[in-house]
């Protein structure tokens, strides 16, 4: 063991040496470097917005008795008396330091003290000479050692990689990080508070799922040993939320986390937060309301607006979402009307000439109108648009479009160029149900990794009936980089996926 602790103390930086030294200095005082438990009356945000604006004169006669207790940011000290700023979860506030009022012993405590030491401390509020509010400290109370140095004050961690790598070093350096820390579950009780008001019931179903299905994607396999079969982390609540809808629950939404097994960009993490919600007698428009409002209620409860700015762009959620058809957005753009009888043979050849090129799996003329979607409009969304009536071929659990059954009624909300909400008139159809099974099947025969399986078990909740119904999933990881203004999902994960170093 010792020698062990020689191969530690040789791979320390000066710094870290001389705060090992500190800790053990803080134990022959008979002071615990990694204290107990303390008992808190305030944070700086209770403090500061209240007795910010009182004078140094108000301040003096009032002696407001406060106790709190945070992080040493800032230190200074001069001979019998000094000054630093600890922070807590809401910010920073001044301590005020002098030998004379907290004792010699408690004096030497925080002159050994070093940034990132955590402290208590029990006071009355002041004003200094230059009007910044403080703490004037009567008990000094050492709480934590902290035996690695932070960042240096002016640059903190420059490195994005490691920020994402050392996110608490980043929730301490870096205010943004925080704020968004904070944000985010505010947004998420807003998205329940607004679902709940619409009638829907919070549910939860299994991460662990024997059958892959509910969106088209990749996922990671697992395998259970007791029962000695292969499970799929889920890539969807879809399915067993509409088996609720078939025995009769009618309005629910679960708020979970999905696991897909494929690339990671700017707005790709392998597990991600979603919401998905199913009402029962609605369809795709009644859809398109429920996420409407959901953005206009959610904005307004968290941010206090429905104007939103997202990377130089105001967004409106206060205005009517534009509703367009997948074809008629092409349209727009090409001049190229798909909705007009169409062999394969022909649509190729417009691909081909507008140089989009097919892989195996795009053997229909709804996989090429799905790509020049991508290629020629998708982009070009700024304001919220919903996008409706999608291909039957790249739509398996939508119902078909009744005047043109090549459609079905899908839509997806878009918003600066990126898809926020994925919706359908959901097929409640069983046999119809079945033969889309059996397409994706053959799919996966052709190499499509992300085809859906067959669930039989599926099929047979419907053979029960199920009510026409509308459902739709929403990126919660997306709505909260939308409304705090982040181009990379990572900035709003705490705990991003990262490569090993």
């Amino acid at each position: 063991m010792a020698e062990k602790n020689k191969a530690v103390q040789n791979k320390l930086s000066e710094q870290e040496k001389v705060r090992r030294q500190k800790m053990e200095d803080l134990r022959a005082m008979g002071v615990d470097p990694f204290g107990s438990a303390f008992k808190r009356t305030h944070r700086s945000g209770d403090i500061i917005p209240v007795y910010q604006e009182k004078t140094k004169e108000e301040l003096e006669a009032l002696q407001i008795p406060v106790t709190i207790a945070g992080r040493i940011m800032t230190k200074r000290r001069m001979g019998k008396a000094g000054f630093m700023h600890i922070q807590d979860l809401d910010g920073q506030i001044q301590i005020y330091v002098r030998k004379d009022t907290i004792g010699d012993d408690a004096y030497e405590i925080f002159k050994k003290n070093d940034l990132g030491d955590i402290v208590g401390i029990a006071g009355t509020l002041m004003k200094t000479d230059h009007g910044d509010l403080a703490v004037r400290a009567k008990e000094y109370t050492h709480l934590s050692k902290a035996l690695r140095p932070l960042p240096e004050k002016f640059h903190g961690l420059t490195d994005t990689e490691e920020r994402f790598r050392r996110r608490y070093v980043d929730l301490i350096m870096n205010p943004e990080a925080k704020k968004i820390a904070i944000t985010r579950p505010r947004i998420i009780r807003a998205i329940q508070e607004y679902l709940d008001g619409q009638g829907l019931m919070e549910v939860e179903t299994p991460v662990l799922q024997p059958i892959l299905g509910g969106a088209a994607a990749r996922p990671f396999v697992t395998h259970h040993n007791t029962l000695d079969m292969p499970f799929y982390l889920r890539i969807a609540t879809e399915l067993p939320l509409k088996r609720l809808i078939v025995g009769g629950l009618e309005g629910v939404y679960e708020i979970g986390r999905l696991f897909r097994n494929e690339g990671m960009d700017a707005t790709h993490n392998p597990e991600f937060t979603t919401v998905e919600a199913y009402v029962a007698y609605s369809d795709l428009h009644g859809m398109m309301d429920l996420i409407e409002g959901l953005f206009r209620f959610v904005s307004q409860k968290v941010l206090g607006t429905t104007d939103v700015e997202y990377q130089g762009t105001m967004l409106h959620f206060g205005e009517p979402f534009k509703r367009v058809t997948m074809c008629e957005a092409i349209r727009e753009k090409t001049g190229i009307d798909f909705k007009q009888e169409m062999s394969f043979e022909e649509a190729k050849a417009l691909a081909a000439e507008h140089g989009i090129e097919l892989e195996k799996k795009h053997n229909s003329v709804g996989h090429i109108i799905s790509l020049f979607f991508e290629k020629y409009v998708e982009e070009t969304i700024e304001q919220p648009t919903f996008v409706y009536e999608y291909p039957i071929e790249i739509s398996p659990l939508a119902k078909k479009n009744a005047e043109d059954p090549r459609f079905t009624d899908r839509y997806e909300l878009f918003i600066c160029g990126h898809e926020y909400a994925n919706a359908f008139s959901e097929l409640n159809d069983p046999i119809d149900q079945r033969e889309r099974f059996e397409k994706q099947l053959e799919l996966r025969d052709l190499g499509d990794d992300e085809a859906n399986e067959m669930d039989v078990d599926y099929v047979e909740a419907l053979e029960y009936g199920m009510p026409p119904t509308g459902g739709v999933g929403l990126g919660i990881d997306r709505l909260v980089m939308l409304l705090t203004d982040q181009r990379t999902i990572r900035e709003v994960l705490l705990f991003p996926h990262m490569k090993n170093k």
